[in-house]
């Protein structure tokens, strides 16, 4: 009897641990994006970002609260269940960290991330020499 539970647990185990890793990626490639949300007044609609269907009216201090970011990486959710989520970014090269909210999505299988972010993670400014950064991500509670 105490064997069918023991492989019960083993399972449950396995599927967490799967879970887990799928909420986090490393060596994943973020670009930059000109979503300008100061310029646009935090407005999802005005930067026709993918989102905006269910976020664009939430308060204002929510769409500011972090940078903006399209999320596109297959680990983690996509579509609409990514829309409001935050990521803690990691500069790979030199350990800078960022908190971003997925605003959008994407098709380059990483991460698009705001301009003000990007500059904010390349603290050695290979990713504007390179046009890209290589990051990890991890999805983290937004605090709202």
């Amino acid at each position: 009897m105490g064997r069918p539970n023991l492989y019960v647990f083993v399972l449950v185990l396995c599927i967490a641990v799967a879970t887990i890793d799928a909420q986090r990626a490393s060596n994943v490639r973020a670009t930059s994006h000109n979503y300008n949300p100061e310029q646009n007044r935090w407005d999802l609609n005005a930067v026709s970002a993918y989102c905006s269907t269910w976020d664009a009216n939430k308060p204002l201090e929510w769409r500011r609260k972090y940078g903006w970011t399209a999320f596109c990486h297959p680990a983690g959710p996509s579509g609409q269940a990514a829309c409001g989520r935050c990521l803690k970014v990691t500069n790979s090269a030199t350990g800078t960290q960022a908190t971003v909210r997925i605003v959008d999505q994407c098709s380059n299988m990483g991460l698009e991330l705001d301009q003000g972010v990007f500059n904010q993670l390349d603290t050695n400014g290979n990713g504007n020499f390179n046009g890209y950064l290589t990051v990890s991500y991890e999805f983290v509670n937004c605090g709202d």
